[in-house]
């Protein structure tokens, strides 16, 4: 049977409901959530479940920062970038485009749309080689990494992983740290391809990876590329999406589900959507666990 790794908001009343699903083998905290009091006593609070709790750090990936009205207003990210422009912008998991006309250090200067306020913690992929990120890991990245310290934390996933350079960066402030690497880009795979040795456990981060390969279709190759370079890679993201919506799923929920077990995948991580309300996300484990029963 496969495990899970559930996402949980860090003050849901139903975690240790979870927790004690037959699959559930870890608990993700994403750190873009917001959280009551000290980072430690969250912490804390996830640990009792006897879960290993893994903390999602964002490093590069690119996040708006403040709220916008593109194009009357700058979009202002996280990060400061560089990048040959006009270039296209991908807002909510690739379902909104817009053009970025000029980039001025974090802020993008955009030529139409998206045609509405775009909000802090939103996730922005500009999928072009020359992109540029400054930094990796952030501010908040390191209050994570010293409070995780403090109680004994050492699950990591560690967001667009693209060098040996990005796992290094973390295991000097934590040489104890276990690290997850989200595949989440074209360099990413360059990295697998040529560079990794085990120093990571490998994740197929789909839900960015998807708008990050050249063509879409392309997903597939990438997806059976981690795969086969670790036999023990984590599949996250775009999972039981319809789930969130409704009780019942879609029948592409279930037949992609069972594509990847049969590509070999072992380990789901369930992502935001589908985890914010007690029946979904349940019900997606219960699902999971189903269509996984002609794979025991």
């Amino acid at each position: 049977m496969p495990d899970a790794i559930v996402t949980v908001p860090p003050h849901a009343s139903f975690i240790t409901e979870v927790a004690c699903h037959p699959l559930v083998s870890g608990l993700r905290l994403n750190t873009v959530m917001p959280v009551k009091g000290s980072l430690e006593d969250t912490l804390k609070r996830l640990l009792d479940t006897g879960k290993t709790i893994y903390v999602d750090l964002k490093c590069r990936q690119l996040r708006v920062r403040t709220f916008g009205v593109p194009p009357f207003t700058e979009i202002e990210l996280t990060h400061r970038i560089a990048v040959e422009t006009p270039v296209t912008a991908y807002f909510s998991g690739g379902k909104e485009r817009a053009t970025v006309l000029e980039v001025d250090g974090n802020r993008l200067i955009m030529a139409e749309g998206p045609h509405r306020v775009v909000g802090p913690g939103e996730s922005v992929n500009i999928p072009h080689p020359s992109l540029r990120v400054e930094g990796y890991l952030t501010e908040l990245d390191r209050r994570y990494i010293e409070a995780g310290a403090r109680v004994g934390v050492r699950d990591y996933m560690l967001s667009f992983v693209e060098s040996g350079r990005d796992i290094t960066e973390l295991t000097a402030l934590l040489p104890e740290a276990r690290v997850v690497a989200k595949i989440e880009s074209a360099r990413g795979l360059g990295y697998i391809a040529a560079e990794w040795d085990h120093e990571a456990r490998l994740m197929a981060a789909r839900g960015d990876l998807y708008l990050e390969v050249e063509r879409p279709h392309h997903i597939a190759a990438a997806l059976d590329s981690i795969i086969r370079t670790d036999a023990s890679a984590i599949v996250a993201s775009r999972l039981f999406d319809s789930m969130a919506l409704h009780a019942e799923p879609e029948s592409a929920d279930i037949m992609d589900a069972d594509a990847l077990l049969r590509m070999g995948y072992r380990t789901f991580m369930l992502g935001d959507e589908v985890c914010l309300k007690r029946e979904s996300v349940l019900g997606a484990l219960n699902l999971l666990e189903a269509v996984a029963e002609r794979y025991a």
